[in-house]
């Protein structure tokens, strides 16, 4: 774990007690506007994040092992107040309430810190670049709690990028949130570094974590090439449409749903997939039925432009099998291919040397459940102490 003196900026840390907050009388609430669909796992509603998962996992997580812990999300048609496997889900706004450019004050500002006084926790969590980075901060500034900020791609710390934040107001509310943060989360040393040149601050390295589902098939035939991911431009799934094409002997599944906005590219994706005999598109699938597919695959493919650490990796290393993407995510086990030539080639080496005993040891060693609940631990200790 990195020093606790890297979650502190203009002051110096002070020195720990011998008694720390407990697990159980620490509240630690995430702010996760769209992660009610895979939180609740109601497969009716069609959204299903990366930063969403893992806010979902470590919900889970944090509860299991004695936290106190809410979520705020979006209203997506359910009740008020939720109690899900321990964690305590309050319903914010819907993204459709309010008047065009006055709903950003109202209802969504007002109700969002409704919200947050209403949850009153210590710890406030955000993950993923938004504007709802600097409102946090200054509610957090102002009623005494602490802010954590978790990075959920490498573009999130790029200097003037703020992720995929669209309007200038955002982007710099974005700013000032990650520049007041109690505590700023990067998923590796290329985020850190980021974090550290662009906007000087140090940030604690904790990987994202999985748990492979109890019902998940080990005995399963390993025969697929795999892409899962949402579809749209930046995830440049026609690479892998040209890469089933590059190997008509091998079965190829591509699963994923579209971007809200990028639907047209979507269906032309669907409409070029279907013209291809080996390739499968299964669409968008909730995130339970998703998991039978790994225990299927010989290998996963990515071709995103840029990623953080993606959930697919995990889901994939956990069951031995390799990746191999046009991104390079830092990881040793992980294989990088420039182009659909090299991913060809990657793609037949896997199905030469079979499943992974390195890829499942790495997982084990960085992306489990609990190495990472240890690791936020001995983060929060520091923020309360």
């Amino acid at each position: 774990m990195h020093g606790a003196a890297q979650c502190y900026v203009g002051a110096a840390v002070p020195r720990r007690p011998e008694r720390v907050l407990p697990a159980r009388e620490l509240h630690v609430c995430f702010v996760a506007p769209h992660a009610w669909p895979v939180f609740s796992r109601d497969p009716d509603l069609q959204v299903v994040g990366g930063a969403e998962v893992q806010q979902a996992i470590l919900a889970r997580l944090f509860a299991s092992a004695g936290y106190r812990v809410s979520m705020i999300c979006l209203d997506y048609g359910q009740p008020p107040r939720s109690e899900i496997d321990g964690v305590s889900v309050f319903r914010a706004f819907a993204m459709k309430d309010g008047v065009p450019v006055l709903r950003f004050l109202h209802p969504r500002l007002t109700t969002m810190w409704r919200s947050l006084k209403e949850v009153d926790a210590d710890i406030y969590y955000y993950r993923s670049a938004s504007m709802w980075v600097g409102v946090l901060a200054e509610f957090c500034r102002r009623h005494g709690k602490r802010l954590v900020y978790a990075g959920a791609s490498d573009k999130d710390f790029v200097a003037g990028q703020g992720g995929q934040i669209r309007y200038a107001r955002d982007r710099w509310l974005y700013r000032r949130g990650l520049a007041r943060a109690h505590a700023i989360v990067a998923q590796n040393a290329v985020q850190a570094e980021s974090c550290r040149a662009a906007y000087g601050r140090e940030a604690a390295i904790i990987p994202s974590c999985y748990r492979r589902p109890p019902d998940s098939n080990p005995a399963a035939p390993k025969d697929l090439v795999l892409w899962v991911g949402t579809v749209y431009d930046d995830k440049r799934p026609g690479l892998f449409l040209e890469l089933a094409r590059r190997l008509p002997e091998r079965r190829c599944v591509l699963i994923g749903g579209p971007r809200r906005g990028a639907e047209a590219f979507y269906e032309r994706i669907r409409a070029q997939a279907a013209a291809i005999p080996n390739l499968e598109f299964t669409g968008f699938l909730p995130l339970a039925q998703v998991e039978p597919w790994f225990d299927r695959a010989r290998v996963l493919v990515n071709t995103s432009r840029y990623e953080g650490m993606p959930n697919t990796f995990l889901q994939a290393w956990a069951r031995g099998v390799p990746t191999v993407a046009t991104v390079d995510v830092a990881a040793p086990v992980h294989r990088v291919a420039a182009g659909v030539d090299a991913l060809a080639r990657e793609v037949e080496r896997a199905f030469k040397e079979g499943p992974s005993a390195p890829c499942r040891d790495y997982f084990a060693r960085m992306h489990s459940c609990e190495e990472v609940l240890a690791r936020y631990a001995r983060l929060f200790e520091d923020l309360v102490a």
